[in-house]
């Protein structure tokens, strides 16, 4: 466990190092926030709602920060390690491979869960948000949106044949789920072609799973978005596990 640690500690290190992971997780969801908030404020989300503008934004933007560990920088940080064959050399250490590969999986999701944090102090103390669901509710929805993110990012580590081939495959599929899946755009601003787009997006899924989470909503209420979220998770580890058989990693 000592000797875990100490390498999370070098990957914590090296996670802040890098400037985009440290920035859209920690930084860009806050200024997203004060972006809309100086838009709409304290604005009901419908005339004669209870619940706010922002009360909606603050799930959507937890989503978007395990989309950047999830998507972005922990495929990439994979990919990276195998093309300069810095697995190949942990092997020949004490160490081995698998414990750099779980501690860079650890310290993704421990950013993620303190970017979110941020992001929800930061929306109570600025914008009083409304959190009417439970503890366990949110954290199973975390649970659900951030394996299936984080399975997504596997999957396309295994399917890229080097790092500028996976880069293209995360920021293209980032991107593109970032902007059509509610997660920055509310959907509800969405065209109906746009949403039924939106709906073949598992981001899209996970912000819905996460808004009702946040207010309250039973999770008997969203059997769909778990489904999907549960599906994706179980179908790309196993593509991704398959493909890694084949990977090269010397």
């Amino acid at each position: 466990m000592k000797q875990f640690m100490v390498i999370c500690n070098i990957e914590f290190r090296l996670f802040t190092r890098e400037f985009f992971g440290f920035f859209f997780t920690l930084v860009f969801p806050i200024l997203m926030l004060l972006l809309f908030g100086g838009i709409y404020g304290d604005e009901p989300i419908y005339h004669g709602a209870d619940a706010k503008i922002m009360d909606i934004s603050v799930p959507a933007y937890s989503v978007m920060i395990i989309g950047v560990t999830g998507l972005m920088s922990l495929p990439l940080t994979l990919s990276n390690c195998i093309e300069k064959k810095i697995y190949k050399r942990f092997d020949a250490t004490p160490a081995g491979k698998k414990s750099i590969i779980c501690a860079q999986v650890f310290v993704n999701l421990i950013m993620t869960f303190i970017g979110i944090s941020i992001l929800i102090i930061t929306g109570k103390i600025l914008y009083h948000i409304q959190i009417k669901g439970t503890f366990l509710f949110i954290s199973i929805g975390l649970l659900f949106s951030t394996a299936a993110m984080f399975s997504i990012g596997f999957l396309f580590t295994a399917v890229g044949r080097d790092l500028k081939s996976t880069n293209l495959l995360c920021y293209l599929c980032y991107f593109i789920m970032l902007f059509l899946s509610g997660a920055t755009i509310p959907d509800m601003l969405f065209t109906n072609t746009i949403k039924k787009i939106s709906n073949l997006l598992p981001m899209t899924h996970a912000v819905d799973l996460m808004q009702g989470v946040f207010a309250g909503e039973n999770l008997l209420q969203h059997g769909t978005e778990l489904f999907i979220l549960g599906a994706s998770t179980i179908i790309c580890t196993a593509a991704g596990a398959i493909l890694y058989r084949k990977k090269d990693w010397t």
